[in-house]
């Protein structure tokens, strides 16, 4: 599975390069950052990731936004990370889509795991 392409989507450019070296130091080499809903979804249509973790707070192109243009389109799996941990927010991203929630602060160890158990049932 290490071998999946991930599109990590953040406004915050500390957080993504956090991203990045979780995941390079688990493994994956194909990591892709974003750091707006605009350039998330050039990204997407570009490449095809194979999944996508997506915040939802970023200035512009908001997450739940772009979860929705990826649905319509695909069924890759998408994790929201995202500061908005009210139960509403989390409703809103599982209806539309998203395969898991998971809140800020976050274990880096928990979203790695999290991700390779969404990648094991999407791809095995």
């Amino acid at each position: 599975m290490k071998d999946k392409s991930i599109l990590a989507v953040d406004d915050e450019s500390e957080l993504l390069k956090m991203l990045q070296s979780v995941f390079e130091r688990a493994g994956y080499t194909k990591i892709t950052t974003a750091s707006s809903g605009k350039e998330a979804l050039a990204i997407f249509r570009e490449n095809q990731p194979d999944m996508v973790i997506l915040d939802v707070m970023m200035p512009g192109i908001d997450g739940f936004t772009v979860l929705k243009e990826i649905r319509k389109t695909s069924t890759i799996p998408v994790l929201m990370l995202t500061a908005r941990g009210e139960a509403d927010d989390k409703f809103l991203g599982f209806e539309n889509g998203a395969d898991d929630y998971l809140i800020k602060p976050f274990l880096p160890k928990e979203l790695l795991l999290r991700v390779q158990a969404i990648l094991n049932r999407a791809y095995c």
